[in-house]
């Protein structure tokens, strides 16, 4: 009885969740309609629910175990993060928002040919679906240590409830939801859980004074972390699949050029937010065994009954919208890059929505499965942005800003980008530092050097490329 208001708070957000979903059926007309909104989301929608898909799991539970653990540099992760988000709507926006493509292989394609957008369609499956597992461990930390409940149900629940609203109304749904959970997140982080956290540590001076010298120093969790955050975050989150297929979602260039930088102003403010809750922890709970538990047993030690369920899901909201779009991103790649391009070519705008749903439910039990085998939210995490940086990044970046990249350069930096990176993690262990540093310096050798000894692209399809991507955007 002690958390039945807290089971009745998350019992309405669960139902408000799916009802959006149901609001976004009636909206989903079209595979524009399903897969990106339309195409017509203004500067707070878009601000909303991109702020939101960045801030999954390991953004929430993982900055603040952070903070617990290392002070106000736990901040890095997530600060990585929105800058990275904020420099995407300032510098790539409007190249994306001109293509009018739905993923990022579509792109690689239009650029480069087939095969660069299969490759690049299978490494993006694997990173999101990798997110999205991060997500939903997340889910089943919070749940088991608030209320005692199985880890499994958890998971099951979490993963039951995003695949219901996901697969009603597409993007359409995940776009109402993510607002929602933007609102939520915004609460109970800021307005609830960080002024209480601090109070109840003694306030900002004496919390200060009972926690290790370095937690004050933004240095304190190691500059390499700093530099692997950078390499990792920064990069990574500029050409994830789920993230711009939010961007495909802005009306304008307008609205994504101003709606990212926002986005990423807010994103450093949450990670800063986190950071702080978790140091406060420390002096609240300075024997915990699990410090991925912290923002849970925080939120159970700090808060009354009632306010610890809408802190809970202000958690749910930042991993549930993290999850849902990396199962959206996955099935509209396997949607759009590898089913629909190489064997159902031929589809109307009713199968590709259904083929999309389809995918959506089979996603969603991956994940499911994956989440269970798994363990660590932020491991989940780094392996997934390993994976992109490793091989996507590089090769992405000169589709947008280097003519002279060839398709040759751009398989073979992908193929052996991901090649070192699966050799030193076996090597050196699955969470090594060397491995982005490898795979990132071999991507980016073999993507120069093939792409300088190959022929260079032909002046047609340059000049397409050029018409698609320099011309008048038509949003």
């Amino acid at each position: 009885m002690d958390h039945l208001l807290d089971y009745i708070v998350l019992g309405v957000y669960f139902v408000v969740m799916i009802g959006a979903g149901y609001i976004g059926v009636r909206r989903a007309k079209s595979a524009d309609d399903f897969l990106v909104a339309g195409r017509r989301l203004g500067i707070p929608r878009y601000t909303g629910t991109l702020s939101a898909v960045v801030l999954g799991g390991a953004s929430t539970v993982g900055t603040v175990r952070l903070g617990y653990l290392y002070g106000i540099s736990g901040m890095w992760l997530v600060f990585m993060l929105g800058a990275g988000i904020f420099l995407l709507g300032a510098g790539f926006s409007q190249v994306l928002a001109r293509l009018r493509v739905y993923t990022v292989s579509e792109m690689m394609e239009r650029r480069y040919n087939s095969g660069s957008r299969l490759i690049s369609a299978i490494i993006m499956v694997a990173y999101d679906l990798m997110v999205a597992v991060s997500a939903t461990i997340a889910i089943g930390t919070v749940f088991n240590v608030m209320f005692g409940l199985s880890q499994t149900w958890a998971i099951v629940l979490g993963v039951g409830v995003v695949v219901i609203y996901s697969v009603l109304g597409g993007m359409w749904s995940i776009t109402l939801t993510d607002v929602i959970q933007f609102v939520i997140m915004t609460i109970g982080m800021f307005a609830i859980f960080l002024p209480w956290s601090i109070s109840k540590a003694g306030g900002w001076s004496t919390m200060w004074d009972k926690v290790p010298h370095s937690y004050s120093s933004l240095t304190g969790i190691g500059v390499s972390t700093i530099w692997l955050y950078f390499l990792l975050f920064f990069f990574g989150i500029m050409v994830g699949q789920d993230i711009w297929q939010r961007v495909f979602t802005a009306k304008s260039v307008k609205v994504a050029r101003w709606g990212g930088m926002l986005a990423g102003v807010y994103c450093v403010f949450y990670g800063i937010c986190g950071a702080l809750i978790g140091t406060a922890l420390l002096v609240i709970l300075p024997k915990l065994e699990i410090a991925d538990n912290a923002f849970a047993e925080g939120a159970r030690a700090v808060l009354p009954v009632g306010m610890a369920g809408l802190v809970l899901a202000a958690a749910l909201a930042a991993i549930m919208s993290t999850a849902s779009a990396c199962m959206m991103a996955s099935s509209t790649v396997l949607a759009q890059d590898i089913i629909g391009r190489f064997f159902l070519k031929s589809r109307d705008q009713r199968s590709t929505i259904w083929l999309n749903r389809v995918l959506i439910v089979i996603v969603g039990i991956a994940t499911l499965v994956a989440s269970l085998a798994i363990a660590d939210v932020v491991g989940a995490l780094t392996v997934a942005y390993d994976l992109l940086v490793a091989a996507v990044f590089v090769p992405v970046v000169g589709a947008l800003f280097w003519k002279r990249s060839t398709t040759a350069g751009a398989v073979a930096s992908m193929l052996v980008g991901a090649l070192v990176m699966l050799v030193t993690m076996v090597w050196k262990g699955l969470y090594s530092n060397e491995a982005i540093y490898y795979s990132l310096i071999a991507c980016a050798i073999v993507f120069v050097v093939v792409s300088l000894v190959t022929p260079k692209p032909s002046e047609a399809k340059m000049a397409e490329w050029a018409e698609a991507s320099e011309g008048e955007s038509q949003i």
